[in-house]
């Protein structure tokens, strides 16, 4: 157990509070589906933090084409940007979680990008709700994605192999941990992270839920880009990362259009160190970046 946590009532009343273990698997599971922020998407993102939408509990997934369901997923999530996210939850006392956890969602990751069809995950998510499309149009609010868009996106990402793959426990053994951090920083674009809930109980019923996630590493994001941006124009040294405090600049302070074609500029930006300035005629450059601060991928402006 770790050190308790201490709540103050109305402003006088001091309520200690102790870790405690949850008392089944079945419960950690259904808060995880009631309560999806907790698995801390302003952690993973913080310029961006992820939204959940719960397509599905207990998804079924085959292992062959026209086969039976041979796997059963905890959680099917999909955030804003339609990239399915598959969620495993363990308690720490289950000794599966220190090695035959990752096997098993690793099964999870191969087989749904193959025998997931985005028409089936649609179906089941519709079949949940009493008005689906008016639950996609307030999740997606501002989005430029509609609807329709919504779910050619997730099977885009589902052919790319671009999925998240999160595990839950309230503790992440250091096994696992380690192995978490290794897989984010190979896989690309797949995403691996773990998300450790901690529970918190006082007297009086009270109860705290504390979501911590694990598996970003330095190495991971320079890998994979992680939102961060290299502009040729200015030679930029330091890329920065999505969960850099900082206040982006608009895309069309960023590039310029003249009668020769596309013209950037490098405004000056907290952190980041640049061999000149002025404009350049040169186009920007993907260098394994995403060159978009705004969405994650290897797409350049138009």
């Amino acid at each position: 157990m770790g050190d308790g946590i201490y709540l103050i009532r109305d402003g006088k009343q001091l309520i200690e509070m102790s870790e405690q273990n949850y008392e089944s698997e079945d419960l950690l599971q259904g808060l995880i589906a009631q309560y999806p922020n907790l698995l801390a998407g302003d952690q993973m993102n913080s310029i961006q933090p992820r939204r959940w939408l719960l397509i599905s509990r207990e998804r079924g997934l085959p292992s062959e084409e026209g086969g039976g369901y041979r796997w059963a997923v905890d959680h099917l999530f999909l955030d804003q940007d339609a990239i399915p996210t598959i969620v495993e939850v363990k308690r720490s006392s289950d000794t599966r979680i220190r090695r035959e956890v990752v096997g098993q969602m690793l099964d999870y990751a191969a087989n749904a990008v193959v025998y997931w069809p985005v028409e089936a995950i649609r179906a089941e998510f519709e079949a949940r709700h009493n008005n689906p499309q008016r639950v996609i149009a307030d999740f997606l609010g501002d989005s430029d994605l509609d609807e329709l868009g919504f779910w050619q996106q997730t099977k885009t990402n589902l052919q790319a192999g671009k999925v998240r793959l999160v595990f839950v426990a309230d503790e992440i053994p250091t096994e696992l941990r380690r192995v978490v951090e290794f897989l984010n920083q190979q896989m690309d674009p797949t995403e691996v992270l773990a998300v450790e809930v901690k529970q918190y109980v006082g007297d009086g019923d009270v109860k705290a839920l504390v979501p911590r996630v694990i598996g970003q590493t330095a190495e991971a994001e320079r890998r994979k880009g992680g939102g961060a941006l290299v502009r040729a124009c200015s030679g930029i040294e330091q890329p920065f990362s999505r969960h850099s405090k900082l206040e982006l600049p608009k895309r069309s302070d960023l590039l310029e259009r003249s009668s020769t074609g596309p013209k950037t500029t490098c405004p000056e930006l907290p952190g980041v160190r640049a061999k000149n300035t002025g404009p350049s005629t040169r186009p920007w450059t993907t260098a394994g970046y995403s060159t978009n601060p705004y969405r994650s991928g290897r797409t350049t402006p138009s």
